[in-house]
């Protein structure tokens, strides 16, 4: 599912010699950062505002995110499409549609 797109960040990346600077911590910690870069075209702002001022860099820092979390799951060899599948299944039970539907509660408050 992610493979080709994997790929192509991955060849992105080793042409500009960056694996070097892409252990497991240094991405978790970019991956972090880029969040919250994203977050800063909100801060003071609605959400529809944010997004009319914004869409562009909101566009781009989703990307970033998207990128660094592509990079940590190839570098620890995670099989995205099976862990996203699998938390699902997890948050299904956490969650189930006859108490959480509609709610906004943590499962810990259902």
């Amino acid at each position: 599912m992610f493979d080709l797109l994997i790929k192509e960040i991955v060849d992105f990346r080793d042409e500009r010699d960056w694996k070097q600077f892409h252990n497991p911590k240094d991405l978790a910690i970019s991956l972090s950062l880029e969040a919250s870069e994203l977050l800063e075209n909100f801060q003071w702002k609605t959400s529809e505002e944010a997004i009319d001022k914004n869409i562009d860099n909101i566009k781009d820092e989703i990307a970033d995110v998207v990128i660094y979390a592509l990079l940590m799951s190839n570098e620890l060899e995670i099989n995205l499409e099976q862990v996203i599948k699998e938390k699902i299944q997890k948050n299904r039970q956490k969650y189930p549609v006859n108490k959480s539907f509609g709610l906004s509660k943590k499962y810990t408050e259902l």
